[in-house]
């Protein structure tokens, strides 16, 4: 019973389901914060297209250097991929016109990441640095552009600045992935930790933890609970850590925030 669990939980991880619905909470946490009248197309879109995306991201590195290894949880994956793609077309459809334009942005971004730009070039990915502001970008286009414009609320300051924050807290985040992945990231991406050691990366993401509460939008309860969450598991974070610390523990942070934002509101 065990192993069975086990390997349910690791095709929950590996297949980007996690990572999905951290991305599907923070669309909802956007929609909720600024009580967005709108219904789940959006954060359904993003959803399945997270799945499709990471998980492309994830097995086409593989596929490129021939080390697919091709046993059953892979075949899973790859049909949970198409499952996802079909979901995500037809989610796509039911979103208007300037919200379709984000997500083809998104996508673009996505497409850059992995893909070479031009024949034998190198992808966006293997750019000395760029991976951790590329992914806090697409992600923060993702979670607070697409919710906003599906419900053609006119984009003002507040909603600059609630973009910049949410680039800042999924930057921070990252730091925790790439001081976690430090001893197997390969010197040329020149992840901040490689650059500047584990130590100055985390006073780093301290000091940009204190911008996202200087700048806040939102400053409420849940808010607090969240950046406190975010210090403690930049504080543990180590290149010794289990996988697990950031593929579920970090990634389920935006998941406990929406959670929160739900019990509050059924207590309204």
């Amino acid at each position: 019973m065990s192993k069975l669990l086990k390997k349910i939980f690791d095709f929950y991880i590996n297949g980007s389901i996690h990572v999905a619905l951290a991305v599907f909470a923070f669309i909802e946490i956007t929609r909720t914060e600024f009580q967005l009248r709108i219904d789940n197309n959006v954060s359904w879109f993003a959803f399945f297209g997270t799945i499709v995306g990471y998980n492309f991201i994830k097995y086409d590195e593989l596929a490129r250097v021939k080390k697919v290894v091709w046993h059953s949880q892979l075949k899973g994956v790859i049909v949970l991929s198409f499952v996802s793609a079909v979901c995500c077309g037809y989610y796509f459809f039911q979103l208007n016109q300037p919200t379709q334009i984000i997500a083809i942005v998104s996508l673009f971004l996505t497409g850059f990441y992995t893909l070479p730009i031009l024949p034998n070039s190198t992808n966006f990915r293997n750019w000395s640095g760029v991976k951790i502001y590329l992914v806090a970008l697409s992600w923060a286009i993702v979670t607070v552009f697409l919710p906003i414009f599906y419900s053609e609320m006119l984009i003002g300051e507040l909603i600059w600045i609630y973009l910049i924050q949410r680039f800042l807290i999924v930057f921070v985040l990252m730091l925790i992935f790439e001081i976690v992945d430090l001893s197997n990231d390969a010197l040329s991406l020149q992840t901040i930790p490689q650059q500047i050691g584990v130590k100055k990366t985390k006073w780093l993401g301290y000091f940009v933890l204190f911008l996202v509460v200087f700048i806040g939008v939102i400053s409420n309860f849940k808010f607090q609970i969240l950046i406190s969450v975010i210090a403690i598991a930049l504080f543990f974070a180590k290149t010794n850590r289990s996988k697990y610390y950031t593929s579920f523990w970090v990634e389920a942070i935006p998941i406990v925030w929406w959670v929160l934002c739900l019990i509050q509101l059924k207590n309204y």
